[in-house]
């Protein structure tokens, strides 16, 4: 028998299982993204700068390879990212000693003072969401979420 091809290959693949878990997963991220992001407008940042000033948070510095690979942002965004918040005065960079070819983005006084007031608040935010699971079920999506990731 040969597999079908044309209009009954894509009606079969319309009815594939997996096909409802990906609609989820994306709404959900949607749905995670557009509340998130609401709260973060609001203290003047968009979502990837928040996202570098809480990984910089409460370290003495990271690459830009360190910062793309712990956010969610591509190296190819970081450079403006950044650019956005030293103009701010949020950010700097600084040349490491030990290897004059790369630089650290580093919180600047101001950029310690925003996260130490903005990330407490944000999670917060969050909390009031993901306290309404109990831990068992909070395990478990995170376990589900990590063996779909090692799918790919």
């Amino acid at each position: 028998m040969k597999p079908a091809t044309g209009k009954q290959a894509a009606q079969a693949a319309t009815k594939e299982p997996f096909l409802a878990v990906i609609r989820e997963l994306v709404r959900a991220y949607q749905a995670f993204k557009s509340y998130s992001d609401a709260d973060i407008r609001q203290m003047g940042l968009t979502s990837s700068q928040f996202d570098i000033i809480a990984t910089l948070g409460n370290t003495s510095g990271m690459t830009f390879n360190q910062l793309a690979e712990k956010t969610l942002t591509t190296k190819g965004e970081l450079t403006g990212i950044i650019d956005r918040l030293e103009k701010k005065g949020l950010v700097r960079r600084e040349v490491p000693p030990e290897d004059r070819r790369s630089f650290l983005a580093v919180l600047t006084p101001e950029g310690e003072q925003v996260f130490e007031q903005i990330y407490p608040s944000h999670v917060a935010y969050l909390k009031q969401r993901f306290e309404k699971l109990d831990l068992r079920e909070l395990e478990q999506i995170r376990l589900s979420l990590e063996r779909l990731k090692k799918l790919f």
